[in-house]
């Protein structure tokens, strides 16, 4: 198969939501994404950590054979996010955010890592994804990600990355804030208007839309949660499950030609979901951390059910 390359945020996270909260716990987007990823497909990591860094966070991606060579270690603190959920789980509110040694992230890519075939861009400063992207070759298939901050603060370096890459994922608040429409059809479309090929809309307990501007819509309901205790990186674990299933359909001869096919990007929301549908079920990546391929095959069959007649 072919490898995923990620990059963004390795992160000490602080949670309050009405399920309780955990205080410093490992989030960040590349290690949500990652830990999602690896389940199905070969993950390398480009991110910066403190010294505070634990060893026992670092393996937990190492047990699941991520290649750890482009994280990278200096003096200082790990970047901290702290937020609470409250009325709606869907939108967290920011409560304090320092970001310590990430401040000065600048994502220098190992040789080795610049042949990626997938690679997907979490949620940085566009014009750090405009730099990581200049690293490599010949991308197969490239994903971003961003967030209401870079609409607003850096919204033309934002395009320019979008320009670049072949699927964007936002969630339906981005995408309407970013094309200004209040439909979210109307605002997906324009969303494929300004470059990428594709676009995932995610609607949290709703599910997630698919649009190509070739083939259409693909709307995916959500996996029936009872108990939502955190939903702290539940879009970086979809992503992850997307790309992790993209780069798993990618052997032999076909690791390095052909673009995934509608079917196969259908698939990966399929995938996607899943993943998600299990992180938001304890905080941090413990719930996401315990799945094992038999259990991913039977919730991706549960879902398959959900949407056949």
């Amino acid at each position: 198969m072919s490898e995923v390359l990620v990059v963004g945020s390795l992160a000490y996270d602080s949670v309050k939501t009405p399920a309780g909260k955990a205080e410093k716990s490992l989030g960040g987007s590349a290690n949500y994404f990652s830990v999602s990823a690896s389940l199905l497909s070969k993950v390398r990591v480009v991110g910066v950590v403190g010294s505070d860094y634990q060893d026992s966070d670092r393996e937990i991606l190492k047990q699941r054979g991520v290649d750890l060579d482009g994280m990278q270690v200096v003096p200082g603190k790990t970047f901290h996010w702290e937020g609470t959920y409250e009325q709606n789980l869907n939108e967290a509110v920011t409560l304090k955010t320092e970001l310590n040694v990430f401040a000065d992230f600048n994502p220098e890519l190992p040789d080795k890592y610049k042949n990626s075939k997938f690679v997907f861009l979490a949620n940085i400063d566009p014009v750090l994804q405009l730099k990581v992207l200049s690293q490599i070759q010949k991308p197969l298939f490239v994903g971003m990600d961003s967030m209401n901050f870079w609409i607003n603060s850096k919204q033309a370096d934002l395009i320019q990355v979008m320009k670049k890459v072949d699927i964007v994922f936002m969630n339906e608040t981005e995408a309407k804030m970013l094309t200004q429409e209040d439909n979210a059809i109307k605002a997906i479309k324009k969303v494929a208007e300004l470059g990428p090929r594709y676009v995932v809309v995610k609607r949290g307990e709703y599910g997630s839309t698919l649009y190509s501007r070739d083939d259409g819509f693909f709307q995916c309901p959500a996996l029936p949660v009872e108990n939502v205790v955190d939903p702290t990186g539940a879009g970086d674990s979809f992503a992850g499950g997307f790309f992790g299933f993209l780069s798993s359909q990618r052997v032999g001869v076909n690791a390095t030609e052909g673009i995934p096919t509608w079917t196969e990007l259908k698939q990966a929301v399929l995938a996607g979901t899943v993943m998600s549908s299990q992180t938001i079920q304890d905080f941090s990546l413990k719930a996401l951390a315990r799945i094992d391929k038999p259990s991913y095959n039977k919730m991706t069959q549960d879902l398959h059910n959900m949407i056949s007649i």
